[in-house]
């Protein structure tokens, strides 16, 4: 039976604003009514595949978990990495755990962030890889090609080999005359980053090729620690190994490399003119999402948040509204994104990671306002979560409940809250607030103090295993 292996692990800076660190691309609703993640799940139905192993950063871990939840499905578990090392360490990591349960295992490798129209083409070329694996090829997927695309690697293929072909060689990003060259002559496909190989197999290869990586993976996996859904490693070994892609690691570098052509409206929405190719279009070539109004505006994409967001006698744009941040782009410059991107870092502004509203295990909070001495925050808090028995040393809280019922503590005084009451917490008092209802619990929140800092968090209790943060 195959085990998909889900890496979720990007970061997805060219989606900037929409994607940021503390919550990509993979976890967004970007196509559908469904995250890419949760797309990528239900994708599975209908194939004879175990419950799917998830790969994500240890920062994303609730986030993830709260995603798989709202499916209502099987997991494997959420493998955490403690820092990303890109996708051969990430696969390794699923292949030694995998051996663990099956020596045999067979792992579909799949990215948590790709568009993919066609889910039967996609199960078939699958299912076709299936012999292949068993025979112990490494298969990668790649992609039949329609247009000339500058911004994928390629694999060139060889001799047919049952229903795949030995793979030539793989070729970097090419230029557009050499990307045409490419799909004229037919023996050139995408590189889907996708894969299928048995487990044993995959770490023989990479044993072989990249022993340091492999040591580095074997050791991180000795000392495993089970956190509900969540699966910690060694931190210290794995932050040795280096950081390497697959195909660098081993796919270029084995024998038994195999490509099997797969022809299923794929896409990596890898930018904004990607995000626009896959969306829903009107007789203008317009993609709106959110409220939008326009006048002759033409092969436009505007991904609206809260605000009513307008256009006039434009073409060939992209706009994005967040809740703390705009971009107006040309769709032809939409690369440069990652250039913004590095301005922010380099000026440290928090809106490279974080968004204003800021999902926790408990539930979300929404920065509504904030001054020198003063922040105020909407937030939700989900039936029956919990947030940490908790102390401040320099704010003070004022709670407003506007719906459901708040069981709050304060110091070793426990009382009940509702809708239009109010209870004040002050500076140092151990505190916590609990939903104890069925419905969604909704409250202002207003900091008061002399710092406001999220990092201003004594931790006495917890129920999600953290030490720091809210």
């Amino acid at each position: 039976m195959i085990l998909p292996i889900i890496m979720a692990g990007g970061s997805g800076t060219r989606l900037w604003p929409l994607s940021r660190g503390n919550y990509p691309k993979q976890f967004l609703k970007l196509h559908g009514e469904k995250t890419m993640l949760q797309e990528t799940i239900t994708r599975l139905d209908g194939l004879d595949a175990a419950p799917v192993m998830l790969i994500c950063n240890e920062e994303h871990r609730f986030i993830a978990a709260e995603q798989m939840r709202q499916l209502n499905t099987a997991h494997n578990g959420i493998f955490l990495e403690p820092v990303g090392r890109n996708t051969a360490p990430a696969i390794a990591l699923a292949a030694f755990k995998a051996l663990e349960e099956n020596d045999d295992a067979t792992l579909l490798v799949l990215a948590a962030d790709h568009v993919i129209s066609d889910k039967e083409a996609f199960q078939s070329s699958i299912k076709s890889a299936e012999a292949l694996a068993q025979q112990g090829k490494l298969v990668t997927f790649g992609i039949v090609g329609h247009t000339p695309e500058t911004g994928y690697g390629y694999i060139k293929r060889g001799q047919a080999v049952d229903s795949g072909y030995i793979v030539d060689r793989f070729v970097e990003k090419p230029d557009l005359k050499t990307a045409q060259s490419y799909i004229t002559s037919g023996d050139y496909y995408w590189n889907s980053g996708m894969f299928l190989f048995k487990a044993s197999r995959y770490l023989e290869e990479l044993k072989l090729f990249r022993p340091d990586i492999y040591d580095a993976c074997q050791n991180a996996v000795q000392v495993q620690n089970n956190d509900m859904d969540f699966v910690r490693i060694d931190r210290a070994a794995f932050e040795a190994c280096p950081d390497e892609s697959v195909d660098y690691a081993v796919m270029e570098h084995t024998q038994d490399a195999v490509v099997v052509p797969m022809d299923a409206g794929w896409n990596d929405v890898g930018g904004f003119a990607a995000l626009w190719e896959v969306s829903e279009q009107d007789n203008q070539g317009n993609a709106f999402v959110g409220d939008v109004k326009s006048v002759d505006t033409k092969n436009t994409l505007v991904f609206g948040g809260d605000k009513l967001v307008t256009t006039v006698g434009v073409e060939d744009l992209v706009v994005i509204d967040t809740k703390d941040a705009v971009l107006v782009a040309h769709k032809d410059e939409c690369q440069k994104v990652k250039q913004i991107v590095q301005q922010l870092k380099a000026d440290k502004r928090s809106e490279v990671t974080f968004h204003r509203e800021v999902y926790r295990p408990w539930g979300k909070y929404d920065s509504v306002d904030s001054g020198e001495r003063f922040q105020v925050k909407r937030i939700t808090v989900k039936p029956g979560a919990k947030l940490s028995v908790q102390m401040h040393h320099h704010r003070a809280e004022h709670w407003i409940v506007v719906s459901g019922t708040a069981k709050v503590q304060i110091d070793d005084t426990e009382q009940f809250v509702t809708e239009n009451e109010s209870v004040y917490i002050p500076i140092t008092a151990v505190h916590a607030l609990e939903n104890p209802g069925k419905v969604d619990l909704e409250l202002i929140e207003v900091q008061s103090g002399s710092y406001l800092g999220e990092d201003d968090i004594v931790r006495f209790e917890d129920r999600y295993g953290r030490i720091a943060g809210s």
